[in-house]
């Protein structure tokens, strides 16, 4: 995923330890924001119940243990003491109640494909211990208590990335990882795969017998589709201004024209973003030597892949802060099912709803795919304008240093299109797409697992378009000196070199694009540029 591991203050790769140093700890069971949920993904913050949700949570506990104590006297309740999906009006013998909850979670984990990445389990294993420290689910504090001592002692289940249709909930993913609480299914720790209850006895962890409901409340919800998203939208809200970054070198390696970036024009179309993103194009551009030089040159207007930045980064900027607003939500979500509902005087309702059903992260999370990869697509037409002699203001033919013997960044540009163009097959979104299963009682379902998905291989796509862009306006910069861009096209320009010497003959530049890569994914590049121009929005 390209996330940053690194402690923040020095660096280090995060140990439990090291964490409790360094950082508060999250508090489960109010607001979580996206980067709370990253902080605990890739260990720089711990996570902890407090005592208000553990009071909530045994009181909605109390509420369904007394409901079991009337055993087969009691109503039918959905999952408790009745079978699941199809079977729920298949009636369940009291003494079979707690067998139920284990044979769900062995019934369930049916996974398939690459295991997700440890970032991904260890947000889910959180956004799990956040949905049931609402109290909405009558589940034990146990069970909380029990993913944050695995996060904290960084045993990560290991959780195949498909099969789930984003109906009842995430639930082969989320079986997946609750079988290692019991002390089954497998898990990662201290570098080896290991079955669940070896890893549990080395991590120091007893494994879990499951009460009546709990296994219930482990699998049912969202949390895959919204840990896989949440962590691919932070990925993507930061390619926002790296998208500005790159597309101010390819302005100036192209002597293009700062104008159209003017506030008075942000002004008269009052979209956040596109504001946002003429004010960080103006910031980057300024005190360019390269626009100087040709201020009153004939050119009347770039084409809308430099001119148009503000418009298309800034409708992208727009479209990932609606779906930020729509997961930051669904962190605080009960999405389990049934709920239970407990009031002042002790009355108990347990409601069977639909609140696991993905719908609400599907289409945000596709919505936000096609937003990041139009960063990509209108960088592709940048670095089509550079390396094409008809269009880069006399930059040499791919701006291969022996024209002819050298083919220069002809394949950069061609590998930058061929991603852009398995991005518009990704974009495809998923939430339109529905399927019956459990016998037509799960009709329609969101697809939102595979949504999360698509988005995290769009990010990865568009960040490696981005680091092409940066490669070849660095060279294209090159062949402009001495005249050099502005503040920040210039250190961004500086930090390419580097990690990547100019091009002076033809090489194997993948290996460019991986450092480049490298420097995007670890901030380095953002840093290098910020600390010439003061932060960039």
């Amino acid at each position: 995923m390209g996330l940053r591991h690194g402690c923040p203050r020095c660096s280090r790769l995060p140990t439990v330890r090291h964490v409790a140093m360094h950082s508060d700890a999250v508090r489960l069971g109010g607001p979580l924001r996206l980067e709370d949920v990253e902080d605990v993904a890739v260990g720089r913050r711990r996570a902890e119940l407090p005592e208000p949700s553990r009071v909530v949570m045994e009181r909605s506990r109390h509420a369904i243990e007394s409901l079991c104590e009337a055993a087969d006297q009691a109503p039918a309740i959905y999952g408790v003491n009745t079978g699941f999906g199809a079977l729920a009006e298949t009636r369940i013998a009291a003494a079979d109640v707690e067998r139920l909850q284990l044979n769900l979670l062995r019934s369930h984990a049916v996974g398939v494909g690459p295991p997700l990445s440890r970032e991904q389990v260890r947000a889910m294993m959180l956004l799990r211990a956040q949905a049931l420290a609402l109290g909405r689910s009558g589940v034990r504090p146990a069970l909380v208590e029990t993913l944050l001592a695995m996060l904290d002692r960084d045993v990560v289940p290991v959780v195949p990335a498909q099969g789930s249709v984003g109906a009842s909930g995430d639930l082969a993913p989320l079986a997946h990882l609750a079988l290692v609480l019991v002390g089954e299914g497998e898990a990662l720790f201290e570098g080896r795969r290991l079955d669940g209850a070896e890893a549990l006895r080395r991590a120091g962890l007893e494994p879990l017998r499951l009460g009546p409901k709990e296994g219930l409340s482990l699998v049912n919800g969202t949390q895959m589709m919204l840990a896989v998203g949440a962590l691919a939208l932070l990925e993507a809200e930061r390619l926002c201004a790296l998208a500005d970054v790159t597309g101010a070198m390819s302005l100036d390696a192209l002597e293009g024209s700062g104008r159209p970036f003017d506030p008075r024009i942000a002004e008269c179309r009052p979209h956040p973003g596109h504001r946002a993103s003429a004010d960080n194009l103006r910031v980057l551009l300024d005190d360019s030597a390269i626009m100087e030089s040709h201020r009153d040159c004939k050119k009347v207007q770039d084409p809308y892949s430099l001119r148009c930045m503000p418009q298309v980064h800034g409708a992208s900027r727009d479209a990932l802060a609606w779906a930020r607003g729509v997961l930051e939500r669904e962190t605080v979500a009960a999405t389990d099912n049934p709920l239970v509902f407990v009031d002042d005087g002790g009355r108990v309702d347990v409601l069977s709803g639909g609140n696991f059903h993905g719908q609400p992260l599907a289409l945000a999370l596709d919505l936000a795919a096609m937003a990041v990869a139009e960063l990509g697509a209108i960088a592709e037409r940048r670095i089509e304008q550079l390396v094409n002699p008809a269009l880069s203001s006399g930059l040499p033919p791919f701006l291969a240093p022996r024209t002819g013997l050298d083919s220069g960044f002809m394949m950069a540009q061609v590998t930058a299109a061929a991603l852009v163009s398995e991005n518009k097959v990704l974009c495809h979104p998923a939430s339109v797409d529905s399927i019956p299963s459990s016998a037509g009682k799960e009709d329609h379902v969101s697809m939102g697992s595979i949504a999360a998905r698509k988005l995290a291989r769009v990010v990865e796509h568009v960040r490696v378009v981005l680091a092409i862009e940066a490669l070849v306006a660095a060279q294209g910069l090159d062949h402009r000196l001495p005249r050099r861009g502005g503040r920040g096209v210039r250190a961004a320009h500086d930090a390419i070199r580097s990690v990547c010497p100019p091009l002076q003959e033809d090489r194997a530049l993948h290996r460019d694009v991986e450092a480049a890569v490298r420097l995007f994914e670890s901030g380095a590049l953002r840093s290098a540029v910020e600390a010439a121009t003061g932060p960039l929005r």
